[in-house]
Formats: C-alpha cells, structure tokens, sequence
C-alpha cells in the first residue's frame, strides 16, 4: 500500500478538520474555563474534573470507536462524529447550570473519539496512505494550538463563552461535516481488507484477539498512558500554569510556540526520519516531554527559558502524535489497526483523564513548582519503558520476502510517518 494512493486533497481536508476538532474540542477550555467556574459559581478545579471524568469516558468508548472504523469505515464514522461535536458545544453554550455544562462536556469528549486523530489515522490507511500521510496529516494539525489559544481568547474578549461555543459548533457543522462526508465517499480499502493484509514488519504475527495483548503490547500501552498524563497535564492549562510560575504577560506568547514546534517536529521527522524506528522515535519524544518541562522549572522565571520549554514540549508533543500512528504498524502491521489505535488512545486518555484535575490538586497541596517536578519524575519512567519497546522491539526478527522490508517499520513501499 502506498501513500500515493491517497489523494492529497483528502490529507488536507482532514488536516483542517483536525485544526477545528482540536481546537474547538480540546484546546479552547483552559481558555474559557475561568468564565465558566464564575458564572456557575464553581471553582475551577471542578471545571477541570468535569474534563477529567469526560476524558476517562472517552477512554472507554475508545476502543469502540476503534472496532467501528475497522468495520464500517473511519470516514463513514467521522460523519456523524461531527454532528455530535456540534451538538455537544451547542448543550454546553445552552446549559442552563451545572448538570448541563457537564452532560455537554461529557458529549464533547466522547464525539472526539470519532473526528479526532484516531479515528483520521484509520480513514488515511484505509484511503492508501500510511506513515508519511499520517505525518502530513500531524503537520497541517499542528497549527491548532496555535491559532485557536489565540483565537478563542480573541472571541472571547468581545463575546460571552456561551457565545464563542456557539461559534465553534457553527465550525463543526459548517466545515468538518462536509468535509467529513466527501471523505466518507473516497474509494478506499474497507477494514475487512485491511485485516488480510499481512503486516511488513513480523516482529509480531497477525494480532488476533489473543495476539493483541502480548507484553509487547501492554508495555506500548503503558508507555503511552505516562506520555499522555504528562502531555495533558500541563496541555490543558499551558497558559494559566506559565503564569504561575512568573511569566505574567509573555504567558500567551510562550504557549503560542507549543503549536509551531509540533509542526518543525514533524517537518523535521518527514524529512530527515525515514530509516528510523518508530519505537526509539517514541523514547526521543518523551524524552523531550520531561526534558522540556525540567528545563522551565530550572530557569523559571526566565522568558527565554520558558520559550525553550515550549519548544522541547512542542517537538515531543509532535513527534509522539506521529509514533501513536506509526508505532502500532511498525510493530503489529495493518490487520485490525483501527483496533489497535483505539486502545492506545483509550491508554492516553485514560491517563489524561485524571492529569489536568491531579495537577490542579497536587498545585493546591504542594505548590505549583514541587507538582511540575512531580510530572517530570513521571516523564522519567515514560522514558525507561519506550527504552524498553525500544530494545525489544530491535531483537524481533524481521520478516524477509517483503517488498516493504527494507525499511524499519515501513509496512508499505514508501518510508512511514505519522500522528
């Protein structure tokens, strides 16, 4: 299968759908969240929780979402996930209390699960495209950070957040559902036809339900669960938190680095990473997660410290959205892959459910700098266990007679990349 075979049209259209997916759905909160504890008369670390327990939910439907989009088609799925995300910002924008903010909440988390990254790696493998349309896809979305921190702070200087919310719904329903739908319409190969194809990199047989939870497997998990608690941690309240530890005013301008260094990292990945492995890919990420994060706390209040920080978590932050796509074909190939990519975005959100509202806690029992050296001390044993996939991953045969063979982790003719 060759990345040739997909449309570059389609790669582009998913990638604005991802800006608008992610923006809307993930990265507006921390922004509004302070307006939405005021007027509910809420604290803002229950905001916060209302996120985490919406995360964990998606979690759970994740792998769902996964079985779906191998059977019936990810771009068929994206459809009505855009219908949904629409009409969960429009219950939050219309709740009348708390109960409602929440259900609306809860609606926007588990619609992601259809629209968002996951389920769009699944839609470009199933179009013809692999690695490198995976990290053409993480390229174009990488701007979402920073056009919608900015962007949401703007509306919401001259408008309400009921009102910005309502915005975003408009983009979802305007934008993502047409694109959504010409997608679903592409020729393409189903899931069923993916699941014969036997995966290019035999350093795992063809995962049947048995085969998909080998050690192998559940170190992948893990790995991806201390990444994901670490990313969304400090992701969520990026803004507020560089503020806290001194950066006052510059808070906005520092954060907006976060989205430009995700796309140098995938820029750098597609250009100069073709013959390296995805599983030490993954270790170079989460090093650079704990890494960046250790280098603020060590400078802090230094502008151009934080400025370094952003830029190390940005190129971990892109580099790991690739190895989450790219990581499962290199190691278990095509068959089930939507199956795959659904549980290991059921680990990160499992963990991410319950990393913005632990840190918000641990800030207000320890202080802000003890509880983000916490999360570093976290990252470190992120790092030992894609050390681990690493090592293990290296000592699995490879199986010859494969046109595919020649590159490490390629499960197509052309070099992979990806999320």
């Amino acid at each position: 299968m060759s990345d040739d075979k997909i449309p570059a049209a389609a790669i582009w259209a998913l990638g604005v759908t991802q800006i608008i997916g992610y923006g809307t759905l993930y990265y507006s909160y921390s922004i509004l969240a302070p307006a939405v504890a005021a007027e509910l008369a809420w604290s803002q670390q229950w905001v916060f929780a209302v996120l985490s327990v919406s995360l964990l939910a998606s979690a759970v439907v994740a792998p769902f979402a996964g079985n779906l989009a191998d059977r019936f088609g990810a771009g068929r799925l994206m459809v009505p996930g855009s219908l949904a995300a629409a009409g969960a910002l429009l219950l939050c924008a219309l709740a009348p209390g708390r109960i409602g903010f929440a259900v609306g909440v809860l609606a926007m988390e588990l619609a992601s699960c259809f629209v968002l990254y996951s389920t769009a790696f699944v839609a470009i493998v199933q179009l013809g495209g692999a690695r490198r349309g995976i990290t053409h896809l993480t390229l174009i979305a990488g701007f979402a950070s920073t056009l919608f921190w900015p962007l949401t702070t703007l509306l919401h200087h001259h408008l309400g957040w009921r009102e910005v919310l309502v915005i975003f719904a408009a983009l979802n329903a305007l934008v993502c559902l047409p694109i959504h739908w010409w997608l679903a319409r592409l020729p393409g190969r189903s899931g069923k036809a993916l699941d014969r194809i036997v995966p290019a990199t035999a350093g795992v047989s063809i995962p049947t339900a048995s085969r998909q939870w080998s050690p192998l497997f559940m170190l992948v998990l893990a790995g991806f669960a201390i990444e994901g608690f670490v990313l969304s941690a400090i992701l969520v309240q990026m803004v507020p938190l560089l503020a806290m530890v001194g950066l006052g005013g510059a808070s906005v301008l520092v954060a907006s680095l976060f989205g430009p260094s995700q796309v140098a990292s995938r820029l750098i990945n597609m250009l100069f990473g073709r013959g390296l492995s995805q599983t030490w890919l993954a270790l170079g990420a989460t090093a650079a997660l704990a890494g960046g994060l250790a280098v603020l706390l060590l400078t802090t209040p230094s502008v151009a410290g934080a400025m370094l920080f952003a830029v190390l978590f940005g190129f971990g932050s892109g580099l790991m959205s690739i190895v989450g796509g790219t990581l499962p074909l290199e190691l278990f190939g095509h068959a089930r892959y939507g199956s795959y990519v659904g549980w290991i975005t059921a680990a990160r959100q499992f963990s991410s459910a319950f990393a913005p509202f632990g840190l918000t806690l641990m800030i207000a029992g320890v202080g802000v700098l003890p509880a983000l050296w916490l999360n570093v001390v976290v990252g470190l044993f992120g790092i030992a266990i894609f050390g681990a996939i690493a090592l293990i991953g290296g000592r699995k045969p490879r199986r010859s007679g494969s046109a595919d063979a020649a590159a490490p982790g390629a499960a197509m003719a052309s070099p992979p990349p990806w999320r």
